[in-house]
């Protein structure tokens, strides 16, 4: 049988282009998958990236962030200006901690006299020539208002506005905007449910402010009492360029009121705290939260006139032996002997500037390298639960899309001593009857 056979030679040009059709289809495979590999590196490079990406808006950079503030360092309401004194100190102390996330807090004060008209001014100033990321802690009901609607034009972040009034909570139509103090109505409604149930026939007196501030409170004070408001038989508006309110005091009296409201500050609550006294008037009184503080309200009105006036807190009193051992009071009171020798501990304005820093503080740290007016925003109205150290147990700062009141929650106190002495709970939400 005849079989055929290749030979070596004949086999070898067959397995030579076998073998190279093999190789190229190998070499193809390799570089395929090369290639799939190098895009997929590069894909995660590139995300990476985008996820460490620094984002700066004016007034941001590697080195610094600039915050603009303007508080009454002089005027009738001068009183206050250790709120911004204080928050100098704290980003000083900041920035010799090495700063927020490295960078250092350039912190550009400006006074505007409490003065509507100085805080545009220096609004403008801060926001166009300084170029500061944000304002910060603008100090006023009457100011803060006069520069809302510019810089909420301008989208530039008014952030902890150091006043209580309720328009501050308005995210609708003041996206940038935040308030910080507790809400001046709902604190005049714990005032009202307290008369509601201590002195039901009571004849009320009330001083107010004649501005937002003040009319705020009054809105409060009638909500709070609600078919009750009857009892109010005298509300007596001054002005904050008025010397003294002594006229007003001796006119309530007169009118045979046994409850006093004083919705005022600082320098017109201790005028009147002391000329009550004076008058041998001894009506129940109620001082608002602004003008609680022992150095320029209780003090200069008379330790022994202020006996048994009640207030509401929500932080602690660094005055109050109470706290000695306090962990947040330690701090504080370390602070300010490190970098604030002259400002007195019974300044309550300081503890004031003291934790709206720290709020502040904590939103910077929170936006990383995300230094743009849009996340400041965002992250300021993202506070869960967030605990600071010198507010009162169980008091803390929440603040949301939707809710940009960082504090509402507040305790009864009354005045003993030497001292604020805290009674009752914590009350929460809006306190309404």
């Amino acid at each position: 049988m005849a079989m055929l056979m290749q030979s070596p030679h004949d086999a070898a040009p067959q397995q030579s282009a076998a073998a190279k059709v093999k190789a190229c289809m190998l070499i193809r495979s390799h570089l395929i998958a090369i290639a799939i590999t190098i895009a997929a590196v590069a894909a995660s490079s590139m995300a990476h990236s985008a996820s460490g990406e620094k984002k700066y808006d004016v007034g941001a950079s590697d080195a610094e962030i600039k915050l603009g503030n303007i508080v009454p360092y002089s005027g009738p309401a001068s009183a206050f200006g250790s709120v911004g004194k204080v928050q100098a100190g704290f980003f000083r102390m900041i920035n010799e901690q090495g700063g927020i996330n490295g960078r250092k807090i350039n912190f550009i004060s400006y006074d505007d006299a409490y003065s509507p008209a100085k805080a545009v001014e220096q609004a403008r100033k801060l926001v166009e020539n300084d170029e500061v990321l944000a304002m910060f802690a603008v100090l006023g009901t009457a100011s803060n208002s006069a520069v809302q609607k510019y810089l909420n034009a301008k989208k530039v972040p008014q952030l902890f506005v150091v006043s209580g009034a309720t328009r501050w909570n308005d995210p609708k139509n003041f996206p940038w905007t935040i308030g910080y103090l507790p809400s001046y109505q709902a604190e005049a409604r714990i005032y009202a449910k307290y008369i509601r149930n201590e002195r039901p026939s009571g004849k009320i007196a009330v001083l107010y402010q004649n501005d937002d501030l003040g009319k705020d409170y009054l809105k409060g004070l009638h909500d709070g009492l609600g078919d009750k408001a009857s009892m109010i038989l005298i509300e007596e508006p001054y002005e904050i360029s008025q010397p003294t309110v002594e006229s007003s005091i001796a006119k309530m009296k007169s009118l045979g009121a046994d409850i006093f409201i004083n919705f005022s500050t600082p320098k017109f609550a201790a005028q009147a705290i002391k000329k009550v006294a004076e008058l041998n008037w001894k009506p129940l009184q109620f001082v608002s939260n602004v003008s609680i503080s022992n150095a320029n309200v209780i003090r200069p009105a008379g330790i022994e006139n202020a006996q048994g006036v009640i207030s509401a807190a929500y932080v602690k009193d660094p005055t109050d032996p109470h706290w000695d051992n306090d962990p947040g009071m330690i701090a504080y009171h370390q602070f300010l002997a490190k970098y604030l020798p002259e400002i007195s501990r019974a300044d309550s304005s300081a503890m004031t500037g003291y934790n709206i820093a720290l709020t502040m503080a904590e939103v910077l740290k929170r936006c990383g390298d995300d230094l743009t007016r849009e996340n400041l925003m965002k992250q300021a109205a993202n506070l869960k639960d967030f605990e600071q150290g010198s507010l009162l147990p169980g008091i803390k700062v929440n603040t949301s899309a939707t809710d940009y009141a960082p504090i509402e929650q507040l305790q009864l106190m009354r005045f003993q001593g030497e001292h604020w002495s805290l009674f009752g709970e914590v009350l929460g939400g809006e306190f309404r009857n």
